[in-house]
């Protein structure tokens, strides 16, 4: 799977039953050739889109499934 399919999908917290965004970014073990480390963009607020710059790292292992269009994470 490329980067590009993963930026497509929706973070969803299944404890929440939350969106949590869009992949934003990856940290990938290079040696392994694994993923290590998802990104979703932060939201602090009403208007947390336009201000806030934190992100939201979810590690792999939290991650319970990926479908075709989301991704659904126990964080």
């Amino acid at each position: 799977m490329r980067f590009s399919d993963f930026r497509k999908k929706e973070v969803i917290s299944i404890k929440e039953c939350k969106r949590l965004g869009h992949v934003c970014d990856m940290e990938f073990d290079e040696c392994k050739g694994c993923i290590l480390k998802i990104m979703v963009p932060g939201c602090s607020g009403i208007w947390g889109r336009l201000t806030d710059d934190s992100v939201i790292v979810i590690p792999f292992c939290c991650i319970k499934q990926i479908g075709a269009d989301l991704i659904l994470v126990d964080i």
